[in-house]
């Protein structure tokens, strides 16, 4: 039978070609078509879940993995039903943190693989065992399943071994072989780039690397992943910075002192992370609260950080420091000397539970609390701990947290010449990571010591600089994309493309070819994002401008963002949400029975917390009574209009302007967030 003979055939068919031209939203609207209308075979169950998962839908890719695993139970196909259910447990470690269904999912595999093998399903077994006893902290079972993912992945499956690589050389890192582990994560680098990986696996490869190097405080070579990873999004269609990497772009941008726009991608990935199943939510609240303490709103920080503890994240050590800026020493050390003695274990992937890599932000405060309830002793032990993990993990961003903490212990006990050398030092580091708060603070300390000594303009020097930096923090200018300087003679100027609306029809130039394009609401969307490159709108903006309500109140729409994401409302689950947490919790129950059984109390306690959490989740769909809240989320909805008009607009240029089409169809990009961004070397320039 030929691929068109029959409806459903030719919607897969379709959806296939869509996926070989990189049009994954495209693919994925096809194959949901064809699975509505029941005509998608099982055997594509794990095309809709990789391509759902491309697209953006992860409530898609694990429902279609499910079932594809209970299709192969049907067919009695045991090893396609294990890597089912693999990839069941990957998506939900990698993207909800819910450890206890990933337990549940993996046991499953294992029962149906019965013992050791050498097929992808065992290599891809072997990356999830791994970053599931990683995330748990159990660092020595990792080891042991990372070298199957990597030795079984590198005879049959390049992509397991490159991720199981990444895995590898984390663990190498908490291990204190931080250059075997750094060179390692630069051969699973070259794997990303090389081509020779699956969209979804590269994809993952670049993240985890990203990951692994920000844990590591590596901000520098982490960027230029980040942007490596950018370029490879663009160029293969796979969209922008979602979520997780918010997360992280959000910290460097704190790091470098540019705290508004870091504020507003701590916001945004708030909003992108906070659908169902989303446990991670906390993490980029916790880093909003951060970012706020560094702007000085002790009140803003204390909101997010206690939302973020509301999420089942740990708000240490940004809490403890939340109570010493309010003046309550006495909280502050209490609340510090709690987060070392008991540490939760949150899974973290940047900072393992029971490594030093997490310990370190902890000593750090630490050392900064005890000193202001003038216990000198205990950050004395403190700054000592935190220098040998700076010397163990050979990064600047903790020698020079551990070269401030020395100097502040050192001016507490009237070391005064120890504390100007070593803050100096913390602040020469601190510059050189381009650190401007740290820095600022070292500079406070150095006065302190200048001042100890007797030299007091000396002091008065460092004291009008840290506070110059200081001040200038929250209005400090946030990172934009590079623009041609018209008044450059050595810039060759590109010819203005024309994107002109007249009455019911669009003047559109490109290459110096002209064409006339019928009104559509997708153009005017399109203008919108063509006037400002690299500027990321929210659809919900786009539909305002489009009802002449405005998109530029970029206040409004962050506190539009923080109402949402930090109190208790939140979006409300539909019923396929609803259903997958029932399903959630089922799981996460059957991982408590066991742990109970086997008397182990530290999974219980973390199977409880995750069943907490699902509740929560679960209650906010309800009001009083039992009733169902309203499903429908506007932000979802004004997502979908936007990308259908955008898609349609894109398609009818193309109509009459081909190479435009193809211009537009690689550059602008859509979701909850839209752009257009075209490549700063094309030069490429629009009037409207």
């Amino acid at each position: 039978m030929s691929e068109d003979a029959g409806p459903g055939l030719g919607l897969v068919g379709r959806a296939r070609s869509a996926v070989a031209q990189g049009d994954w939203p495209q693919a994925f609207d096809l194959l949901v078509a064809a699975d509505a209308d029941g005509l998608l075979p099982a055997s594509d169950l794990p095309l809709l879940g990789e391509v759902a998962y491309t697209a953006g839908h992860l409530d898609v890719t694990i429902e279609a993995w499910e079932r594809a695993h209970a299709a192969s139970m049907r067919a009695d196909d045991h090893v396609a039903a294990a890597g089912a259910a693999v990839r069941v447990a990957m998506h939900l470690l990698f993207d909800t943190a819910l450890m206890a269904p990933v337990r549940g999912w993996l046991a499953r595999a294992d029962r149906l693989l019965d013992g050791p093998g050498r097929t992808p399903v065992h290599a891809w077994l072997g990356v999830v065992r791994a970053y599931e006893r990683m995330l748990t902290g159990d660092l020595s079972a990792a080891r042991h399943w990372v070298r199957q993912a990597v030795e079984v992945g590198s005879a049959c499956d390049p992509a397991a071994a490159a991720i199981g690589r990444v895995a590898e050389a984390r663990l190498l890192i908490l291990d204190g072989d931080v250059q075997q582990g750094l060179a390692l994560l630069d051969q699973a680098g070259v794997a990303a780039v090389s081509g020779d990986l699956d969209p979804l696996s590269t994809g993952v490869v670049y993240c985890e690397l990203v990951c692994a190097l920000q844990g590591l405080a590596q901000y520098d070579v982490a960027e230029q992943w980040t942007e490596a990873m950018e370029r490879w999004c663009q160029a293969s269609a796979m969209g922008s910075l979602h979520g997780r990497c918010r997360v992280h772009r959000a910290e460097v941008l704190r790091l470098r002192g540019s705290c508004d726009e870091a504020e507003r991608q701590a916001l945004m990935a708030c909003e992108e992370l906070r659908p169902y199943l989303r446990r991670e939510l906390g993490w980029p609240l916790n880093e909003l609260g951060r970012i706020r303490l560094h702007r000085g709103d002790v009140a803003g920080a204390e909101e997010a950080l206690l939302a973020s503890h509301r999420a089942g994240w740990d708000p240490q050590p940004g809490l403890a420091l939340v109570r010493l800026a309010r003046g309550d020493a006495a909280a502050a050390v209490a609340s510090i000397r709690d987060a070392l003695e008991r540490p939760l274990r949150v899974p973290s992937k940047e900072r393992p539970p029971n490594t030093d890599l997490q310990r370190a932000p902890l000593l750090e405060a630490q050392v900064q609390i005890e000193i202001a309830a003038g216990d000198i002793g205990r950050a004395r032990s403190a700054a000592d701990e935190l220098t040998l993990v700076a010397a163990r993990f050979e990064n600047k961003p903790l020698a020079a947290a551990a070269a401030l903490a020395r100097g502040r212990v050192r001016l507490a006990d009237g070391d005064a010449a120890g504390a100007e050398e070593s803050s100096s030092d913390a602040a020469r580091l601190w510059n050189e990571v381009g650190a401007p708060y740290e820095a600022a603070h070292a500079r406070l300390t150095l006065a302190a010591a200048h001042a100890a000594r007797g030299s007091e303009h000396r002091a008065a020097l460092e004291r009008r600089a840290a506070r110059a930096i200081l001040d200038g923090i929250e209005a400090a200018p946030s990172p934009a994309p590079a623009r041609l300087d018209p008044h450059d003679d050595e810039q060759p100027m590109a010819s203005a493309n024309v994107f002109r609306r007249e009455g019911d029809y669009w003047s559109v130039t490109f290459d110096g070819d002209t064409v006339r394009v019928r009104d559509l609401k997708g153009m005017r969307h399109l203008a919108r994002l063509l006037a400002d490159p690299g500027r990321e709108f929210h659809v919900l903006d786009l539909v305002a401008a489009e009802a002449g309500h405005g998109a530029d109140d970029d206040g409004h729409r962050a506190a539009e963002l923080a109402q949402s994401t930090l109190g208790d409302a939140g979006e409300m689950l539909d019923a396929r949400a609803k259903e997958a947490y029932r399903r959630r919790l089922a799981e996460i129950d059957d991982d408590l029975a066991e742990a109970h059984e086997t008397g182990d109390a530290e999974r219980a306690a973390q199977s409880e917390a995750e069943r907490d959490f699902l509740l929560q989740e679960l209650a906010r769909a309800f009001g009083l009574s039992g009733r169902e809240r309203r499903a429908a989320s506007a932000s979802e909805r004004a997502r979908a209009a936007v990308t259908r008009a955008v898609r349609q607009a894109i398609a009818r240029i193309a109509e009459h302007q081909p190479r435009l089409g193809e211009h537009l169809g690689r550059t602008i990009r859509t979701g909850t967030y839209c752009a257009y961004l075209p490549d700063p070397r094309a030069q490429t320039r629009w009037e409207l």
